[in-house]
């Protein structure tokens, strides 16, 4: 679960309804439940959150139905690991060395990750080497660029709130003056303060949702596209019979020197954990 995301989203929903209701006077700090509900008005949620979901239905009218699924990709935290596909290459390169590239068959079929199967396979199937490069990165590609059209959606969504927000205003403001002849002063700012509430949700819509859903899967897009080049890396090393250490130290260039150096510990614990059972 991706408890940061979550987090960062509550705290900004508790901070904004913590500034709305906060009263500073002479006495000190004070709470006042009751500025809620200044900021409350129908029209403006139909216009805001309407007219929002309306642009991304009519510019992305396939990908909207699959918002449960984008909301599932994006709360699974630690869904690709590099590390785990780097040791799962190293161990198809000692299997290919000892037994051959046609034992690699039954890790093939062992493989939950279509794409690993698939590299997998081609080459268990001794196709050419620049073919299997080609097709593998092709599938990259194709992705990647599906990856971003989803993102692309949500970044619709993110330009889209404000504009109807500001939309929403200039109704209130276009109403408000042309009650003006001879309407109660007294009534001018509450009137200014409503129709200003649509500015306030679209700003809220757009940074506070639309904004991190596009920021999260667009981190996911970067670890699963990382993980695949990683494949692809591996498999051609693998084909062209590369040795196994040498390949790990060829796949650890991809990852991070921080994560590096966490994979170094933790295989050096192991170890001496080893050593220690022996000596005992």
């Amino acid at each position: 679960m991706n408890i940061v995301y979550l987090i960062g989203l509550l705290m900004a929903i508790f901070f904004t309804f913590f500034g709305i209701t906060v009263t500073i006077d002479g006495s000190g700090f004070g709470f006042n439940a009751a500025n809620i509900m200044s900021f409350v008005d129908v029209s403006s949620i139909l216009i805001v959150f309407g007219g929002t979901l309306a642009v991304v239905v009519a510019s992305y009218p396939k990908l909207v139905k699959s918002f449960p699924s984008h909301v599932g990709i994006m709360l699974r935290a630690k869904a690709f690991d590099p590390t785990g596909y780097v040791d799962q290459l190293v161990e198809l390169a000692q299997i290919a060395r000892k037994n051959g590239l046609l034992a690699l068959e039954e890790k093939a079929n062992e493989q939950t990750d279509p794409f690993f199967k698939q590299a997998i396979m081609l080459i268990v199937d001794a196709n050419d080497p620049d073919r299997v490069k080609s097709i593998l990165e092709n599938d990259i590609a194709q992705t990647s660029a599906r990856h971003q059209e989803v993102v692309a959606m949500y970044e619709r969504g993110s330009n889209a709130a404000p504009a109807f927000g500001m939309i929403g205003t200039l109704i209130g403001l276009i109403n408000m003056l042309k009650s003006l002849d001879g309407a109660d002063m007294d009534s001018l700012g509450p009137n200014m303060s409503v129709a200003l509430v649509t500015t306030f949700y679209g700003s809220l819509l757009a940074h506070v949702i639309f904004n991190p859903i596009a920021s999260n899967l667009t981190a996911r897009d970067e670890e699963e596209i990382l993980c695949r080049e990683i494949i692809v890396e591996g498999i051609m090393a693998i084909q062209s019979g590369d040795n196994p250490k040498f390949l790990r130290e060829r796949l650890m260039t991809f990852i991070n020197q921080k994560q590096r150096g966490l994979e170094e510990e933790g295989g050096s614990g192991k170890k001496k954990g080893k050593k220690k059972g022996k000596e005992e």
